[in-house]
């Protein structure tokens, strides 16, 4: 068991830590999606790695002989819930679902983090003023106060992200944007 505050870690680090085209593309994504460190990426690389395993596990037993009905049951849950989470695209049939959960990538992960969401709403003039506004407690998510930069977005919740109460900013537009709204 373990000391009941500390909770155990959500990710795992690389096999290999020095080799550099893993250290440039992490470099990358931090500087892509602006994170704090590559912690984040490790992160959303094990809950891949945990969807890609699960179906894989599922796709064997499926191949070998009928499938059991808790399997099936096991199969609709992922991918309903990576569906309502923005993950895989809602239009696909089941079929090429399990194909499309085995060609997840990171990016797929961090593009559904709240902190991404709010940059591309425009929230935020960039990526590191999303995680400030996120962290102090100036984004609401339905009405909620959430403060954590890398909580996953569902889809039906994207279009309830807001400020929390008043704005505590004004994004600054670009010059062009600008001045076409005024003409």
């Amino acid at each position: 068991m373990g000391h009941p505050k500390k909770s155990k870690k959500r990710y795992e680090k690389p096999r290999r830590p020095w080799e550099t085209t893993r250290i440039k593309e992490e470099r990358e994504l931090v500087e892509t999606y602006g994170l704090k460190n590559k912690r984040e990426i490790w992160k959303a690389a094990s809950v891949t790695k945990k969807y890609r395993r699960e179906i894989r596990a599922m796709l064997a037993e499926m191949a070998g002989m009928e499938p059991a009905e808790h399997t099936l049951q096991k199969k609709e849950a992922i991918l309903a819930a990576l569906r309502r989470r923005g993950i895989l695209k809602v239009g696909e049939g089941a079929s090429s679902g399990l194909e499309d959960v085995l060609a997840l990538n990171v990016e797929d992960i961090l593009e559904r983090r709240l902190q991404t969401r709010v940059h591309k709403k425009g929230l935020s003039n960039s990526l590191k003023h999303a995680r400030q506004l996120i962290v102090h407690g100036h984004i609401a998510v339905d009405g909620r106060r959430v403060t954590i930069p890398s909580y996953i977005v569902d889809v039906e919740e994207e279009r309830k992200i807001g400020y929390y109460g008043q704005a505590p900013i004004t994004v600054v537009e670009d010059k062009g944007e600008a001045e076409a709204v005024s003409e």
